[in-house]
């Protein structure tokens, strides 16, 4: 049996994962950086994923149990991200290629998202993609994955990330305001939010602007606020990907991101469905999140089909690569 080795370092994340050749993930090890108050700052991140590193790549390779001999490529994610934090990944990802002799693998961490899909039984999905810097209603047509809407300002996660760090939340700030907009006890009277939605575009700014406001004047308790919030950025998440599924005549969506871990999310894209008569696919929280595990998956795809690159030099971080700029030769 034959492996390929993934590694994450796009953002907060470094992780190493093994796939074999029929495309099994069998170790998906990662260790994330994490504040008390405050967000993420680039440098540091990096500093944490040199710090992390040879760790995460041990544990990996000892829970696969596997021989470091049959690997036969390594995928990293080059694209796009936090240039510190791609720039990490590539240089741990050189240094085991060049010490094993194999092939890079530069795969898009967008593209992974929806690659992974296929492994959760999803064909030809329109996928809801909401992560930490990226917002984006994505869908397979006539050889790219292309972008039918997106946010015209934040990524949702670093939007509810900056609401709770406004809340002295620390980093990151969604899973604590999931657990706030849970504990609300009035959920009969939304607060008055903005909503706003262009065709299949969204934008999360104005919104932050008046959180941040009611958060200042303490009209509304922090539970109140994160669940209002959730309500109306949800709807408009749902809205986009309902628009996307009418356009394109597909009868799936698939949620890819960190954001997609939310369980309201996840609710209101399933009735959703049911009343479109479409299915949902939810990949397992591993594998939502920043995870190397989905490098590995699309990554062994790409080298089967002829995308390792053996010379190394040649490889290089793209940090602002958009979805629908990458050839899908893979398919």
């Amino acid at each position: 049996m034959k492996y390929v080795l993934g590694i994450e370092s796009t953002a907060h994340t470094f992780g190493v994962a093994v796939v074999d050749e029929n495309g099994e993930i069998l170790s998906n090890e990662k260790d994330s950086y994490t504040t008390e108050s405050g967000g993420m700052i680039p440098i540091e991140v990096r500093k944490h994923h040199a710090e992390v590193g040879d760790e995460v790549y041990g544990n990996a390779i000892e829970k696969a149990g596997i021989d470091e001999k049959d690997i036969i490529a390594v995928a990293l994610s080059n694209a796009p991200g936090l240039a510190p934090c791609l720039l990490e990944g590539m240089a741990f990802a050189k240094k085991v290629a060049s010490r094993l002799e194999v092939p890079l693998v530069p795969v898009n961490h967008c593209i992974a998202h929806l690659e992974i899909g296929s492994s959760v039984g999803a064909k030809d999905p329109v996928m809801l993609y909401a992560s930490g810097a990226n917002t984006q209603v994505i869908a397979y047509e006539a050889g790219k994955y292309r972008v039918f809407g997106e946010t015209l300002d934040l990524g949702v996660g670093n939007f509810i990330d900056t609401f709770a760090r406004f809340a002295g939340l620390g980093f990151p700030g969604g899973p604590k305001i999931q657990k706030l907009a849970e504990a609300c006890k009035n959920k009969e009277e939304l607060i008055e939010l903005p909503y706003s939605i262009k065709g299949m575009d969204v934008a999360f700014s104005g919104l932050q602007t008046k959180l941040k406001n009611f958060l200042d004047k303490g009209e509304y308790s922090i539970e109140e606020l994160s669940y209002s919030m959730q309500e109306h950025v949800f709807g408009m998440l749902v809205e986009a990907a309902e628009r996307a599924l009418a356009h394109t005549g597909k009868k799936e969506l698939l949620l890819g991101g960190g954001v997609a871990c939310n369980s309201r999310l996840q609710e209101m894209c399933r009735i959703m469905c049911e009343e479109r008569g479409c299915k949902l696919f939810v990949p397992d929280f591993s594998l939502l999140v920043d995870n190397a595990g989905m490098i590995g998956y699309l990554g062994l795809k790409m080298f089967k089909a002829g995308l390792g690159e053996k010379d190394l030099d040649k490889i290089d971080i793209v940090p602002r690569e958009r979805t629908d700029d990458v050839e899908v030769s893979w398919r």
